[in-house]
């Protein structure tokens, strides 16, 4: 399992940064909070497509966008990370 946490400096991440869990059979998005948290794991086979935006300076953002699940989209991360953490969902749709 591979564990990417947002960086504390991006916006919406100051207290409690998201973090992204990844395995072969699941991506799982963890928000933590004081009193409560979200969390939400999302099997591979349900992702349609992994966008990113990255920016020239600052923090970048992932989009993952599934069928019938939703839309997760987290901040906070450098672009090698996004660059990762696509090239690794895209590796396990497609196959």
């Amino acid at each position: 399992m591979k564990t990417y946490t947002a960086s504390r400096f991006s916006e919406g991440n100051k207290i409690f940064p998201c973090v992204l869990q990844l395995d072969e059979q699941s991506v799982t998005y963890k928000i933590p909070g004081l009193f409560n948290g979200k969390e939400s794991t999302i099997p591979m086979s349900r992702i349609s497509s992994v966008d990113i935006e990255t920016p020239m300076i600052g923090y970048s953002t992932i989009i993952i966008e599934t069928t019938g699940e939703g839309k997760i989209r987290a901040h906070g991360f450098t672009k090698s990370e996004v660059k990762e953490i696509k090239a690794f969902m895209l590796s396990k749709i497609v196959s």
